[in-house]
Order: structure tokens, then C-alpha cells, then sequence
């Protein structure tokens, strides 16, 4: 230091270089030169101190942006779906409304297939009172269950109730055949037995889970036929057995995700 400090001195007052100012001037230089190269070096590092703390930042950020999304998502997700045999919902759902189910006759050649849940307070459009012939029709249904084991025989020839429900905060809901619960990160809406349309019977049907503890609707227990349930029973052949059993009723479950 006390070299570049009399190096300056002398360059000040020196107008004619010669060997002592040039070696003054090389010491300058040399001097400023490692100067220059420790601030570049310890911009560098500031920058890279710098640039690391903001991407841990925008990690950070993303975080909470994207787990807030997912809140948002889940909080206004929400599926809907009818429990058979039913008037009412499960405590974790809501109820839309509470019906009849119906639908085509099990001896009709061009029946539709699908059961409806009908509501109880229906609206009308444009219609003609009476059979008007060249028509789709749309029955009650009635629970078949006189060759069942145990209570469920009480309700043969009852007929059969439905609800619609909504589940908040769920995206999906499934019925899970010849389960009685469900699988791992599902939630249980309901049990109950698998149903559908006799086999022999013109029309096709759907299989319906039917609650486990049915209701019945009132003043519905004279046999009108209709759509009917019937419990629905493993045949072997394709279907493996083991795991399934010849003539063993299925069980179902209702889950929602």
C-alpha cells in the first residue's frame, strides 16, 4: 500500500516517463486490475446469493398458489346421485328430492333400459290426456324379492322410493358391484344390494344399487308389476369362481371421491 502510495505521488509530478514512473504505472495497474477482479467476484456471489433467494421465493409462491387452487377446486366440487330404495339421504349428503322410481315394463319389446327417479311434484308441457297409441311409457316400480333370505322378503311387491342427493367437495361417485365397502381414499354414501330386471323378461334393464335398509312408499303394496327389481345373483362360467359363488347375491356399495 505504501508502494502504490508513493507510485501515485510520483506520477503526479512526473511529465516525462521513464523506467521508475513505468514500473509506478505497472503497480497501478496491477493494483486496480485486482481490485476490479475482487468486486466482479464478489458481485457474483451476491447475485448468486440473490437469484438463489428468489427462486426459493417463487417456490414458495407456487406453493400456495397451487394449494390454493386445490382448496378452491375441492370447496366447489360436487357430484350427484340417486340411492335407490330410498326416501331420504345419507347424513353426509343433501337431499334434491325424494321420488318414485319408475320405468319401462319388464314385458316390453323396445323398453327403454335406464330407471328414472321420478319426483313428487311433477310439471307438464305440451300433452293430450289418455293413450294416445304411438307412445314410450314410463311405470312405477316394485321390489321382487320373494325368493330372498331374510327381511327383505317383507317387502315383495312394495313399491319402491328413491332420492337424489348432492355430495360437496367430492368430483366423482361409483357404484362398486359385489362390495360392501369401499376401497381406500373413497368415503361410503351407501350399501345395499345389487338389482335389476328378470332375466327372461323382453326388456333390458340397468343394474340399480338398492339400499340395504329399504324403504318402502306408502299404500304401494298390491303387485301391479311394472319396472321391477329383482336381487341380482352370480352365474359361473366366465365369471370366476372362486372369488364368486354360483347363486350367491351380490352385494353393492356406493363410494365418492
Amino acid at each position: 500500500m505504501k508502494g502504490l502510495s508513493f507510485c501515485i505521488l510520483l506520477l503526479l509530478h512526473t511529465v516525462n516517463g521513464d523506467t521508475q514512473t513505468t514500473s509506478c504505472k505497472d503497480i497501478l495497474q496491477g493494483y486496480l486490475a485486482g481490485q476490479a477482479s475482487h468486486q466482479v467476484e464478489a458481485l457474483k456471489q451476491n447475485f448468486k446469493s440473490f437469484t438463489t433467494e428468489i427462486v426459493k421465493a417463487v417456490k414458495i409462491l407456487e406453493g400456495k398458489v397451487n394449494g390454493g387452487v386445490r382448496n378452491e377446486d375441492t370447496r366447489y366440487r360436487s357430484s350427484v346421485y340417486t340411492r335407490w330404495g330410498k326416501k331420504t339421504c345419507p347424513p353426509n349428503a343433501e337431499l334434491i328430492y325424494s321420488g318414485f322410481a319408475g320405468g319401462s315394463h319388464g314385458g316390453d319389446r323396445g323398453a327403454a333400459v335406464d330407471t328414472l327417479c321420478l319426483p313428487r311434484d311433477p310439471e307438464w308441457g305440451i300433452y293430450t290426456d289418455g293413450n294416445d297409441g304411438d307412445r314410450a311409457y314410463v311405470y312405477g316400480a316394485e321390489y321382487q324379492t320373494y325368493t330372498f333370505t331374510g327381511y327383505l322378503t317383507a317387502y315383495h311387491n312394495h313399491d319402491v322410493p328413491c332420492a337424489v342427493c348432492l355430495v360437496r367437495s367430492r368430483s366423482v361417485v361409483k357404484v362398486f358391484p359385489a362390495r360392501n365397502t369401499c376401497y381406500k381414499g373413497w368415503t361410503l354414501e351407501y350399501e345395499g344390494y345389487l338389482m335389476a330386471g328378470f332375466y327372461n323378461q323382453h326388456a333390458g334393464t340397468t343394474y340399480s344399487c338398492v339400499d340395504k335398509q329399504p324403504d318402502a312408499l306408502d299404500g304401494g303394496q298390491t303387485s301391479r308389476n311394472g319396472h321391477l327389481f329383482y336381487p341380482v345373483e352370480a352365474r359361473c362360467g366366465a365369471l370366476k369362481c372362486p372369488p364368486y359363488v354360483e347363486g350367491r347375491e351380490l352385494v353393492c356399495v356406493v363410494c365418492s371421491n
